[in-house]
């Protein structure tokens, strides 16, 4: 045998090899997930154009700014004016409890953090996409007082003060030069901060997602999400709903958009799709790296023995508790929430609930969610028992004066609801469902996790007889 023919019989007996191998490998029992399971996603290729070419002289006011973008872009404006992120309202709904439809937003709305916009617009509005919305005049019609920066800019030298406008020092230039698509530091500069701090409402969303590990969110981490690739976004309207300000799921994402159903190749785990919800098992804590408020006590602000520490005490904000690494409540949840609307009577003797999740177990639509729970302790009127609407950064308000009385009658004024004189701290929650900080599958909950002698779920609070894998699930 020559040595090329040698040579030819050991390629041959090569292929053959490499054959087999990638028949085994390709076999459906050899696959890593079984192709109907898999997410029926990709990334989207996002092209970056150096706009810095396009701008060479300094600009005089942010507004110049925006006037220079609708040069290229003249619909842009006038996309974002119609959405809820320019509006702070979203459209007509039919809030459970109340007669009619209207039309609520974070304009609008009393929250148990920072409480209310109204009389507070100039801080409040520094996360607000546009400039100079200082009080009740603001003209939401003028396309010049959008600010385009804010979710375009790359430089990292973007800083937003008082009315949405530009803190002093920022140089425009160089930030209108660096624009691009959003990346994920243009969403959390608002959203993680959102309340007043890092962490302080959303427990699944802080700046740990900007540059995350695969264990702080499997979608971002390992595989490079930006939030706008879940958050898809056509002609500036952000699909998503935050329940905070909404009451139904209208326009909001899920799991399944990407997800393909049944999700998993074991039946066992399929069954509990009809009562569980995706993050349940796939979010087993939030506030992973960084704490987040669990707990706000507006009656302690205003001492001035008391020494300020952002995560325990403030005088100008009260007492805190924050935590990390909580493991989540869980509720059952359809879609809905109820709503605590301006003028609503409430019972201090028990805790309102601002945003409570509607369903239950014998709710066919609604599925066991995690939830992060704020409390507080928040002022209310204790002859009318309505929550009442403080003005704490504005003229006369809380931070300035320490004057619950004064802070309290100015906002009754200025939101349009009757104050009696007596003021007192109720109790209230807020809740928040986490779909942010997926964890990787091999973190994701256990059967023994929620089944068993130690379970973080309270089946009998849910309406189960007690653990639905002996006594049987919802009928």
């Amino acid at each position: 045998m020559t040595g090329r023919f040698k040579q030819m019989w050991v390629v041959v007996l090569a292929l053959v090899i490499a054959g087999v191998v990638a028949w085994v490998l390709l076999s459906p029992a050899h696959r890593p997930a079984d192709a109907a399971t898999k997410a029926d996603f990709r990334k989207p290729v996002r092209t970056h154009l150096d706009h810095a070419p396009f701008f060479a002289d300094a600009f005089g006011s942010p507004q110049e700014v925006t006037k220079a973008c609708l040069n290229c872009h003249p619909q842009a404006a006038s996309d974002l004016m119609k959405t809820a992120h320019w509006q702070w309202l979203g459209g007509e709904v039919t809030v459970p409890g109340h007669d009619g439809t209207m039309r609520i937003g974070k304009k609008n709305l009393l929250n148990n953090f920072c409480i209310n916009i109204t009389g507070n617009w100039a801080a409040c509005t520094k996360c607000h996409a546009g400039y100079g919305w200082k009080d009740e005049k603001f003209d939401f019609n003028r396309a010049e007082s959008v600010d385009c920066l804010v979710c375009h800019e790359r430089s990292g030298a973007y800083v937003k003060g008082d009315e949405g406008l530009p803190a002093k020092g920022v140089d425009l230039l160089a930030v209108a030069k660096s624009v691009g698509f959003p990346k994920r530091e243009n969403c959390s500069v608002c959203h993680s901060y959102g309340g007043g701090g890092q962490g302080v409402k959303h427990g699944d969303l802080d700046s740990s997602l900007e540059n995350p590990t695969r264990d702080d969110d499997v979608h971002m981490g390992q595989y490079g999400f930006l939030c706008i690739d879940c958050h898809r976004t056509e002609k500036h309207l952000i699909r998503g709903r935050a329940f905070s300000v909404s009451v139904t799921d209208e326009g909001g994402i899920g799991c399944v958009d990407c997800h393909k159903v049944p999700p998993h190749q074991d039946a066992r785990i399929n069954t509990h799709l009809d009562s569980v919800a995706c993050t349940t098992c796939h979010v087993p804590t939030y506030a992973r790296r960084l704490p987040t408020k669990t707990f706000w006590d507006w009656s302690k602000g205003g001492d001035p023995n008391r020494k300020d520490d952002p995560h325990t005490y403030l005088k100008i904000k009260g007492e805190f508790v924050y935590d990390h690494d909580i493991v989540p409540e869980y509720d059952w949840f359809n879609g809905t929430v109820d709503r605590y609307l301006l003028g609503d009577r409430m019972d201090p003797a028990t805790p309102t609930y601002i945003n409570r999740p509607r369903g239950n177990i014998h709710d066919r639509t609604a599925k066991i969610w995690p939830f992060k729970v704020h409390r507080a302790l928040q002022p209310y009127d204790k002859k009318l028992d309505i929550l009442l609407p403080p003005v704490t950064s504005g003229e006369g308000g809380f931070w300035h004066e320490f004057d619950w009385d004064k802070a309290v009658r100015l906002g009754a004024k200025a939101s349009g609801v009757e104050y009696s004189g007596e003021y007192g701290f109720a109790q209230t929650a807020m809740h928040w469902p986490l779909s942010h900080m997926v964890a990787p599958k091999d973190k994701a909950l256990q059967c023994t996790d929620c089944h068993g002698e130690t379970t973080r779920m309270d089946w009998k609070a849910l309406g189960y007889d007690g653990d639905p894998m002996t006594t049987g699930g919802r009928r």
